[in-house]
């Protein structure tokens, strides 16, 4: 067994001792959640009882494979933003080409982003690359503090050293660097931090508002507004009487695009140039699926440095837009919708863009037909085929009706970026079900594990 399966499987030994038993302790975590506002639909944002470990190599080689991934990924960008040829591979809708080619006035194309990543001991692949707020940096943090104070966890760090990986402070200081290349003259810009009203609860107030309120104590003026309450007048973009500097944005532009045209007030203030849009709008070209089929493709990456051909090479999946034509793998010409149909069991079929209207499908869970009719789906929509990469597992105490259980949770790790640097990383947890669906999932915070 690993260190690191010892240091776990000590952990769950503890919670079957004196006086862990006794799930006040548990009950008292989740409290502690709820008063936080540290929650998701209602539930504790975390459904599980002890933290995700990794170790300081593992985190050391995410590090390093990320930064040189997210390089990569700004060369691609800045090849596509030059050539309609490359921008046309992308499946994006005109708007979306039109806010891309909008000059955001800072230099960077993600200033906050993040990478869906399984690892698992000495492996390591990138499942997608998410230019977006990097979701759970907030609730990590919080979270780690109260697993810190938990019982079981005092003792536990009687014989391991834990670190936390704190998120808050460099994604501030990420956009507040964006802010001032933009040529921001405030030392101080009033923040709006941008999401849709959701149906019953009005703005969300979970992580954007823990967000919210460390910007606040920072002290910078933020709000958290939804689109419709947004106006645009005398050239400053505003809701109510709060005057807009800096927009930090939580929505893709495909959903907002699917509820908003482009005389929006948001996207006038970002044609004029008199807002600064955190990510800006041509982040969105890597939130599209297709864009790791531009990272894949050896004819466009062949003069990339070393590191960077490897990173891709290694973590990378490879990606292809569905089409009828020829395409290569692993060097090797091959016609694509027949390579589709012969290769089902390591293959996935997703949709360009994340959307309820649109599934995935997985070829090692469907039948020669099923996969056919997938695929001819595939043809007629923006879906790209990719490789499968294989989720990781392992086993967590949960608190359920009361009692402790162990379940088995996919475990989806998010080093978060901020303008090209690893700081920090949270846990996405998912229960697995016979069915594939669950909405047991939630954040689970993330410490560097040592022995002392």
């Amino acid at each position: 067994m690993t260190q690191l399966g010892e240091a776990i499987a000590r952990y769950h030994k503890l919670l079957e001792a004196e006086p862990y038993k006794d799930l006040a302790w548990a009950h008292e975590l989740q409290a502690r959640m709820k008063a936080q506002n540290l929650v998701l639909g209602g539930k504790p944002v975390s459904p599980v009882l002890r933290p995700h470990f990794i170790t300081r190599r593992q985190y050391t080689n995410l590090v390093k494979a990320a930064e040189s991934l997210v390089n990569a990924v700004d060369r691609v960008e800045t090849m596509a933003i030059n050539s309609p040829a490359l921008m046309s591979r992308m499946e994006m809708l005109p708007a979306e080409k039109m806010l891309a080619s909008v000059d955001p006035k800072y230099p960077y194309f993600a200033v906050t982003s993040l990478l869906d990543t399984h690892l698992h001991n000495g492996t390591l692949r990138f499942a997608q690359f998410n230019p977006n707020t990097p979701t759970g940096v907030a609730y990590n943090d919080a979270l780690a503090d109260l697993f810190m104070d938990a019982p079981p966890m005092k003792e536990f760090r009687k014989r391991y050293s834990l670190e936390r990986l704190p998120g808050m402070k460099f994604l501030l200081q990420a956009i507040l660097k964006a802010y001032k290349e933009y040529g921001g003259k405030n030392k101080r810009p009033n923040i709006a931090i941008l999401e849709f009203k959701h149906a019953f609860n009005g703005t969300e107030t979970g992580e954007s508002g823990l967000i919210a309120e460390y910007f606040k104590r920072e002290g910078l003026q933020t709000e958290i507004v939804a689109p419709e309450q947004l106006e645009y007048r005398n050239n400053v973009l505003r809701r109510g009487e709060f005057a807009i500097d800096l927009v930090f944005r939580r929505i893709k532009v495909h959903e907002f695009l699917m509820r908003y045209d482009l005389t929006h007030p948001l996207l006038r203030a970002y044609r004029e140039g008199t807002v600064c849009v955190v990510n800006n709008f041509r982040s969105e070209l890597t939130q599209k699926k297709a864009f790791f089929d531009l990272l894949t493709d050896d004819n466009l990456t062949a003069s990339f440095p070393a590191v960077e051909k490897k990173a891709i090479r290694d973590f990378v999946p490879w990606t292809r837009v569905v089409s009828t034509a020829k395409t290569t793998y692993q060097d090797e010409k091959v016609d694509l919708p027949d390579f589709i149909l012969k290769n089902r069991t390591k293959l996935v079929l997703r949709p360009n863009d994340d959307s309820a209207d649109q599934h995935s499908f997985h070829g090692a869970q469907t039948d020669d037909t099923r996969w056919e009719k997938a695929l001819k789906t595939a043809l007629r929509n923006p879906y790209v085929v990719q490789e499968v990469v294989e989720p990781v597992y392992d086993m967590f105490p949960l608190l359920q009706y009361g009692h402790l259980e162990m379940r088995k949770m996919r475990i989806d790790l998010h080093p978060h970026t901020y303008l090209g640097k690893v700081h920090g990383c949270s846990s996405w947890l998912t229960a697995v079900t016979s069915s594939g669906f669950s909405t047991l999932a939630g954040v689970a915070p993330t410490f560097i594990l040592e022995s002392k």
